[in-house]
């Protein structure tokens, strides 16, 4: 834990969130400055600073897992949703701690940005 980063105070419990789902290895909760409709980041309990530091591959095993479940525990399956990854300032990271962000609810377009 880091008590620099936003996410790590968080998952201790010491910053509010509205979590909507929690494991022991993950956390998903809304982001405050969404994009889509539902808007969630699936964040693992383990401070990793991006992708790039992940060197478990269980940790995209439980981060993947809880982004399906929480998909189909809200019945956005039908619909589509987007799993999305920023790794790095350049790619739009603003908090470093590893996240994947989970947007549905409306119809996205390819490219992205």
């Amino acid at each position: 834990m880091s008590r620099d980063c936003l996410f790590c105070r968080i998952v201790e419990g010491s910053e509010r969130a509205d979590i909507v789902y929690s494991d022991p290895d993950v956390i998903v909760i809304r982001d405050i400055h969404p994009r889509a409709p539902v808007h969630l980041l699936v964040i693992p309990r383990q401070h990793l600073g991006s992708a790039d530091e992940v060197e478990d591959p269980s940790v995209w095993s439980s981060v993947m897992d809880a982004a399906v479940r929480v998909a189909r525990d809200m019945g956005l399956c039908a619909g589509g949703y987007r799993l999305v990854v920023n790794c790095g300032a350049g790619a739009g990271q603003t908090v470093s701690h590893l996240h994947v962000h989970l947007l549905a609810g409306r119809i996205f377009q390819w490219p992205p940005g």
